[in-house]
């Protein structure tokens, strides 16, 4: 997994609640084993009745093709599991998402892919996303997760909380496999110590079978 330390770039205002994973990728409509997630993402919503492109939803505008930061509201990720909502977002460049809430099965999706889930009280989610609206794409915000601070033009810096666990996990880009690695040494003790106090739990294996 990629680690993170912080992104720089363009924010994307999607400032809805309850954006479901099936909005974000409508992966009944893919019909490849490796589809385009790029196109995927939104790609109900990115279009008119006519099949033609919106050129008022965000993700089509020409200032937000490739943002590294999604704003949007509370409940975000709702839905399913799916975890292509989340690879999608990587697919456009997207490395953060600020949300006032997020599903809990999403949040945790980011942080197995490498991207910062930022959860904000409503009085400060609001503030940014005035400003994120205000900038529309023409200045880059900035995420730092060293510092734990957002900041950007029209105010002051905003500090965000985050699980210690959560912010070793992709400032060291680990996954759930590599948090669990970090204590091979352990591991390999603990089988050690097993090994001699319950020699009858062993399991022998026949290696000439």
């Amino acid at each position: 997994m990629m680690p993170f330390t912080s992104v720089t770039g363009i924010a994307a205002p999607l400032i809805r609640d309850d954006i479901n994973t099936d909005e974000i990728t409508p992966i009944q409509i893919a019909r490849t084993p490796k589809p385009d997630y790029t196109e995927l993402l939104f790609m109900r919503a990115r279009r008119r009745a006519d099949g033609s492109p919106d050129p008022d939803f965000v993700f089509n505008r020409p200032q937000f093709l490739r943002p590294a930061i999604l704003v949007t509201g509370r409940n975000f990720g709702c839905g399913s599991s799916r975890e292509s909502a989340v690879w999608a977002m990587l697919a456009v460049g997207i490395r953060c998402i600020i949300a006032k809430s997020m599903a809990d099965i999403y949040r945790e999706n980011c942080l197995q892919n490498g991207v910062l889930p930022v959860e904000l009280a409503d009085a400060e989610a609001e503030a940014l996303a005035a400003r994120v609206v205000a900038a529309d794409g023409a200045m880059p915000f900035t995420v730092d997760l060293v510092a734990q601070r957002i900041s950007g033009p029209g105010g002051a810096d905003i500090r965000f909380e985050i699980a210690a666990a959560d912010r070793t996990r992709l400032l060291e880009g680990l996954d759930d496999i590599g948090l669990t690695l970090k204590h091979a040494a352990e591991i390999a003790a603990f089988e050690v110590r097993a090994l001699e106090e319950r020699p009858w739990q062993q399991t022998v294996v026949d290696s000439r079978r």
